[in-house]
This record gives C-alpha cells, structure tokens and sequence, in this order.
C-alpha cells in the first residue's frame, strides 16, 4: 500500500475521532489541530493498528512528530 493510499483512510479515523473534518497534509502536527491531545492521539494509533491489523512499537511512535511521519511509518508496515 502507497502513502498515497493511506492518506484516504487516514481522513475516515480523523473524522471519527475528531467528529469533525481535519484537512490531512504531511506536515500536519498535533498543534495544528484543536483537541488534538494525547487520547486522541491513541485513539487515532489504536484505530490505524484496528483497521490494518499492525502494531506501533513505542519506538516508532515516539518518533512522529507529523501526520507524514505516520503515513510513512504505516507505510513500511504495509
């Protein structure tokens, strides 16, 4: 799967997470989005190991600091 497929899917857990729609970029950051915290932040990881049937080491998730940086972490698992 390509990061460019992903990003789709992506937009369809923002949504339900935030209820509302978020406009995906790669350099898109936790503080570029109001209520982005640390539940959401899990609830978005939980909801991409759910759907994808992958798991995040803490490794990995310690080192996102962008929505691109998950696409490309996802990526490689896929």
């Amino acid at each position: 799967m390509t990061e460019a497929e992903i990003y789709p899917v992506l937009n369809e857990i923002f949504r339900d997470v935030f209820m509302r729609d978020v406009p995906l970029r790669a350099e898109l950051t936790a503080k570029d989005v109001e209520g982005w915290d640390s539940f959401k932040q899990i609830e978005i990881i939980v909801a991409l190991e759910e759907r994808y049937d992958v798991k995040f080491h803490t490794r990995e998730l310690d080192s996102l600091r962008s929505v691109g940086d998950l696409v490309t972490v996802l990526a490689a698992k896929l």
